[in-house]
C-alpha cells in the first residue's frame, strides 16, 4: 500500500504541475513583479541612499542589512582612494565624536581616541591629503550657526561632506524643559537655510539623536528620556529642508543610526554612548553613502546610479529587437498563409485538400528567430535583475543553518523521486547526471549562503567542483577511446554547448570570459584531451584490441600530459605567457591579468587526468570482462567488492574529517589537487559496488543534472546578484518566500536555456563539413567585429 500511495503521489504531481506549466508560472511571476517593482520605483523612489540612511536591519549581532541594497565593506586603502584630496567636517557633541573616530579608523586603524573630549580634534593623513575635523558644539546655538555660515561665504573654503548632529546636552543642561525645546526649534529653524545652501556643493548630514538606556544612564543623565529625544528627532526633520524644494540642495537625515541603537544600546557602557561595534557600522553606512558612487564596488549597490550601456550592449539590443520583429512577422505570415491554404472539401470529390507545407528553410529560419527572440526576453531579464536599478539586492550573511537545513530538505526529496536505471554499468549516464545534479544543488546553496566563510564546507565545495572536471575527463576520454571520432563537427557540438550562454552573457552583462571561470576551465581542459588523444599516433580501443602495445603507447601520452600540467603548475611565468599571447589573453585576462586563471587552472589541475586513467582502466577491465555489471550484482568477488567498500567508507571519511579540521586556506589548496581525487574514488566505489545501490537513481537529481551548466552560469546574474556578491530581492521583507519564488523562476529560465541551447546547437553547427566550414567562417567574423567594438569602447570606459 505504501509502494502504491508513493509512485501515486509521484504521478499525480507531475500530471498537474508540468515543465511547460511552470515556465507560464514564472513568466506570469516575471511581468507581475517587474510591473510592481517599476510601479514602486516610479511612485515611492528607488533613491537606495534614502533607504541606506533610513532603514535596515540585522542579520545576526554584528551584520547590518540595508533595505534593498548592498553596503561594501571599505578597506582603508579604498577609503583613502575615496577621499583624496577631500576636507570632511563632523560638527556636534559627544556621539558626534565617536562617529567621527570611526570614521577616521576606516583611513587609518591605528588611530586612538585621544585628545580632548570637550574640544576640537583634528586628523590629517598626508599620504592622500584627507583631513578630517572633529568641531565640539554640543548644542545647537548661535555659536554652532556662526560656524556654518562661516562655510557658506566665499572666503572660507566649503568642506566637501559635514556631519552634524547634537540634543543630548541641551536636555541635560536645561533639565529636560520645554522651553529648551522651543529654543532648539528656534535655533535649528535659523540654521536650516544654512545647511541647505551647504548642501548644493557639499554633501551635508544631519544625524538624528539615538535613544538611550535609561536604566543604566547616570542620575545627572536622568532628564534625558527617549520620549524627549523622539520629540527633538521629530522638531529637526520638520524643520530641515522644509524651504528646500530642489532635490540637490536638501540635508540628508541620517536616521539609520535610530534603528542601530534600538538593538545595540543595551550593550553601551553609560546608556548614551553607542558600542564600538554599532558606531563603526554607522561610519561605515556614511563612507557607502559618498564613496560607493565614486569608487563603484561590485558589493556596494547601495547609492550606485545604473552603469550607462556599452556599444556592445547597445548592438545586442538591436539584435534581439530585430530578432523578435523578425520571427512576429514570420508566424503573421505563415498564419495568413495557413487560412488561405486551410483544409476544404472539394466539393466534387468530397476529399479534403491537403495545405501547402513550409519549405524546410522558412521552418528553420523561423526556429533559429524563435530561439532568438526567446533569448532576447530572458536577456531582458537578466540584465532588469543585476544591471538595472528595477529589482533590489542584500547581502549575503551565513549561519549553520542556511546551509544545512536546505541540503537535508533536497537529500529528501532526492531520495523520494528514486527510479530503477535503465542500464547498470558503472557511473551510466543516468547516475552520472544524478551525480551533476546533486553537486550542483549543494553548491547552489553554499553560494546563496555565503559559506566559503565557513573552511570545512568550502573544502568539500572544492572536491564538488573537482568531481565536475573529473567527470570532464571521463567523460570525453570515454568518447574519444570507444568511438575514435575526432571530426571537427564533435568538437564545434561541444564547444558550442559549454559557450554559447556565457559568450552571450559577456556581451549582454558587459563581463568578461574569464569571470564565467567554470566554463573557460572545462573548455580548455575539452581542448586538452582532444589534443592529447588527436594527436599522431591515434590510439583508439579499436586499435589497441589488436595489439596491446598501443596500451602502453596511450599510458606514454598521459605521462607525458602528466608532465607538462607538472611543469605549468610550477612554473607561472611560462603559464601567463601561453595564455597572454592575443587574443588568447582577451578571453582568459581579468583585470588585467592572467593570474586569477593560473590560480583557477591550478586548483583542480590533476583531476582530469585521473578522471581519464580511471575511464582508460574502468575500460580495460571491462573489455576483459573482469568486472560483473549485472543488475544486482556485485561489481567483484563478495571478498572483494567488501574490501574494497571498506576501503572506500574509510577514505571518504578520512578526507572529511582532514578538510573539516583545515586550519589554513592556502595550505589546505595546496594538498587539494593531490587529494581530493581520494574522495571521488571513493563515492564512485560506494556508489557503484552495490549492486542494488547501482542498480537506483534519484530521478529529481538527475533532472536538475541534465541542465546544471546551466543552472551554475545563471546563477550568477538571476539568483544571486551583483555578480555573485549578493543575493537578488524580488519579494522585500520575506526573505524566505522570496528565495522560493526566485528559485522557482531562476530553474525555469536555466531549463529554457538549455533547450535554446539544444535547438540552436543544432541550427549553428551543422554535419555537412562544408556548411560547417562556412558557418566557422561566420563565427570567426562575428568574434573579430566584436573585438574590433570592444577596442573602439574600451578608450571611452578611461
Amino acid at each position: 500500500m505504501a509502494a502504491l500511495a508513493y509512485t501515486g503521489g509521484k504521478r499525480e504531481i507531475n500530471y498537474y504541475f508540468s515543465v511547460r506549466s511552470a515556465k507560464a508560472l514564472a513568466l506570469g511571476a516575471v511581468l507581475l513583479l517587474t510591473a510592481c517593482h517599476a510601479a514602486s520605483r516610479r511612485y515611492r523612489g528607488g533613491d537606495t541612499c534614502e533607504y541606506l540612511l533610513s532603514s535596515g536591519r540585522f542579520l545576526g549581532e554584528k551584520v547590518w542589512q540595508p533595505h534593498s541594497c548592498m553596503m561594501h565593506k571599505y578597506k582603508n586603502s579604498e577609503a583613502k582612494n575615496c577621499l583624496i584630496d577631500k576636507h570632511i567636517v563632523f560638527i556636534g557633541d559627544s556621539r558626534i565624536r565617536q562617529l567621527f573616530y570611526s570614521f577616521i579608523k576606516l583611513i587609518n586603524p591605528q588611530v586612538k581616541e585621544e585628545g580632548n573630549k570637550h574640544g576640537n580634534i583634528p586628523f590629517e593623513d598626508k599620504s592622500a591629503s584627507i583631513k578630517v575635523d572633529f568641531l565640539w558644539y554640543p548644542e545647537v546655538n548661535g555659536s554652532m550657526r556662526q560656524r556654518i555660515k562661516s562655510w557658506t561665504e566665499g572666503s572660507v573654503a566649503k568642506p566637501h561632506i559635514i556631519v552634524a548632529g547634537a540634543a543630548t546636552w541641551s536636555i541635560k543642561i536645561h533639565n529636560g524643559s520645554n522651553e529648551a525645546l522651543a529654543q532648539y526649534k528656534i535655533n535649528i529653524t535659523s540654521i536650516a537655510p544654512l545647511l541647505e545652501k551647504l548642501a548644493k556643493s557639499s554633501d551635508v548630514y544631519w544625524v538624528l539623536q539615538d535613544p538611550v538606556y535609561e536604566d543604566m544612564l547616570s542620575e545627572s543623565r536622568k532628564m534625558i528620556t527617549n520620549e524627549k529625544i523622539d520629540a527633538y528627532n521629530e522638531a529637526a526633520v520638520r524643520i530641515l529642508n522644509s524651504s528646500s524644494r530642489n532635490s540637490k540642495a536638501k540635508v540628508k537625515v541620517f536616521s539609520v543610526s535610530k534603528l542601530i541603537a534600538q538593538e545595540t544600546i543595551m550593550k553601551s557602557a553609560d546608556g548614551l554612548h553607542l558600542p564600538e561595534s554599532s558606531r563603526d557600522t554607522n561610519a561605515m553606512i556614511l563612507m557607502n553613502v559618498y564613496c560607493n558612487k565614486i569608487m563603484k564596488p561590485i558589493d556596494g549597490s547601495c547609492c550606485q546610479p545604473q552603469p550607462p550601456l556599452t556599444l556592445i550592449q547597445k548592438l545586442a539590443f538591436c539584435f534581439f529587437t530585430l530578432s523578435i520583429v523578425g520571427y512576429l512577422i514570420i508566424n503573421v505570415i505563415h498564419r495568413n498563409n495557413y487560412r488561405k491554404n486551410k483544409s476544404c472539401t472539394d466539393l466534387e470529390s468530397g476529399e479534403e485538400k491537403k495545405p501547402a507545407i513550409s519549405t524546410p528553410s522558412a521552418s528553420t529560419l523561423e526556429m533559429l528567430l524563435h530561439s532568438f527572440c526567446k533569448l532576447g526576453l530572458i536577456m531582458t531579464y537578466f540584465y532588469l535583475c543585476d544591471r538595472a536599478n528595477l529589482f533590489m539586492k542584500e547581502n549575503k550573511f551565513y549561519t549553520h543553518s542556511s546551509f544545512f537545513i536546505p541540503i537535508i530538505y533536497i537529500l529528501v526529496l532526492g531520495v523520494f523521486y528514486t527510479e530503477n536505471t535503465k542500464e547498470t554499468k558503472v557511473l551510466n549516464r543516468e547516475q552520472t547526471d544524478e551525480w551533476k545534479g546533486w553537486m550542483q544543488l549543494v553548491i547552489l546553496i553554499y553560494h546563496i549562503s555565503g559559506a566559503s566563510t565557513f573552511l570545512p564546507v568550502y573544502m568539500h565545495i572544492r572536491v564538488l567542483v573537482a568531481a565536475y572536471l573529473f567527470q570532464t575527463g571521463y567523460g570525453h576520454f570515454s568518447y574519444f577511446w570507444i568511438k575514435g571520432d575526432f571530426g571537427v563537427y564533435r568538437v564545434c557540438q561541444v564547444l558550442f554547448r559549454l559557450n554559447f550562454l556565457v559568450v552571450v552573457l559577456c556581451i549582454v552583462m558587459d563581463r568578461p570570459y574569464q569571470f564565467y571561470y567554470f566554463v573557460p576551465l572545462v573548455t580548455v581542459w575539452f581542448m586538452i584531451i582532444y589534443a592529447t588523444l588527436a594527436v599522431w599516433p591515434q590510439i583508439v580501443q579499436k586499435k589497441a584490441n589488436g595489439n596491446c602495445l598501443w596500451h602502453f603507447g596511450l599510458l606514454l601520452k598521459l605521462v607525458c600530459l602528466l608532465t607538462c600540467i607538472y611543469f605549468l603548475s610550477y612554473s607561472q611565468g611560462a603559464f601567463e605567457k601561453i595564455f597572454s599571447f592575443w587574443p588568447l589573453s582577451k578571453c582568459f585576462e581579468l583585470n588585467g591579468n592572467v593570474y586569477e586563471w593560473w590560480f583557477r587552472w591550478k586548483l583542480d589541475r590533476y583531476v582530469v587526468f585521473h578522471g581519464m586513467l580511471f575511464a582508460f582502466i574502468y575500460l580495460a577491465l571491462q573489455k576483459r570482462q573482469m568486472i560483473s555489471e549485472g543488475k544486482g550484482d556485485p561489481l567483484f568477488s563478495s571478498r572483494i567488492s567488501n574490501v574494497l567498500l571498506f576501503i572506500s567508507v574509510v577514505s571518504f571519511l578520512t578526507y572529511s574529517i582532514w578538510a573539516s579540521s583545515c586550519k589554513n586556506k592556502t595550505e589546505c589548496n595546496e594538498l587539494h589537487p593531490s587529494v581530493s581525487v581520494v574522495q571521488i574514488l571513493a563515492f564512485i566505489l560506494i556508489r557503484n559496488i552495490p549492486g542494488y545501490v547501482r542498480s537506483v537513481y534519484s530521478s529529481f537529481f538527475a533532472w536538475f543534472g541534465k541542465i546544471s551548466l546551466e543552472l551554475f552560469i545563471c546563477q550568477y546574474h538571476i539568483w544571486l546578484a551583483a555578480d555573485t556578491k549578493g543575493i537578488l530581492v524580488l519579494i522585500p521583507g520575506y526573505p524566505m518566500f522570496n528565495i522560493l519564488v526566485s528559485t522557482f523562476i531562476f530553474v525555469c529560465v536555466a531549463h529554457e536555456i538549455s533547450q535554446i541551447t539544444n535547438d540552436l546547437a543544432q541550427i549553428v553547427v551543422p554535419k555537412d563539413n562544408s556548411t560547417l566550414l562556412k558557418r566557422l567562417l561566420c563565427i570567426a567574423g562575428f568574434f573579430s567585429g566584436l573585438h574590433f567594438f570592444s577596442a573602439m569602447q574600451d578608450p571611452s570606459r578611461h
